[in-house]
């Protein structure tokens, strides 16, 4: 997806994270890494209805913060990580005025950092 996204898609963006199950959802997506998850599996590790994770699942879709891909006769959700990148770095870009946060050093781009680790995860 976009690496600057408008106002607009960051507010749609945090309104979709800003329930408690498509929360879940994404945070599985994310440990998932880039291939994802089939729908049922989803569903079995957050215990949802296949229903209302299909709800949450479009909800997400729409948001730009995962994609669907299918695969015979199932659907696999992953998270798109330039979307979430561009969600992060946005909300990071002016951090602090630039000062120091906590006891390490500011992140160059916090973004990247969080992708890269989620994408290491998976490996």
């Amino acid at each position: 997806m976009d690496f600057q996204p408008n106002l607009t898609t960051i507010v749609d963006r945090l309104a979709a994270l800003a329930q408690p199950h498509r929360l879940a959802v994404f945070r599985l997506l994310v440990v998932a890494g880039p291939d994802g998850r089939a729908a049922g599996d989803i569903a079995e590790a957050v215990g949802l209805p296949a229903s209302t994770l299909s709800f949450h699942l479009a909800h997400l879709k729409r948001a730009g913060l995962v994609t669907a891909l299918r695969a015979g006769r199932s659907l696999h959700y992953a998270t798109d990580f330039a979307a979430m990148r561009g969600l992060v770095d946005f909300l990071t870009e002016n951090c602090c005025a630039g000062a120091a946060m906590g006891p390490g050093p500011l992140m160059a781009n916090p973004g990247d950092a969080l992708c890269a680790l989620a994408e290491r995860n998976v490996a």
